[in-house]
């Protein structure tokens, strides 16, 4: 998997969370807000993953 493939991933998986933490909010549901906080979080560490994967190619690349 790329790094523009991770970051991709990652901000989708971001909005996602955070569209289910305000759905959760909204209709007062702890259970979708907790999942749209694990679905955020995730999707921040894929795009972390995905910017490492940029910095290493970059480090080699000047190589």
């Amino acid at each position: 998997m790329g790094s523009t493939s991770d970051k991709i991933k990652g901000t989708a998986n971001e909005l996602a969370g955070k569209a289910k933490q305000t759905a959760g909010k909204a209709t007062d549901n702890p259970k979708l807000r907790a999942e749209g906080a694990a679905q955020e979080g995730k999707g921040k560490a894929q795009k972390t993953v995905g910017k490492a994967k940029d910095a290493v190619k970059g480090a080699v690349d000047r190589m």
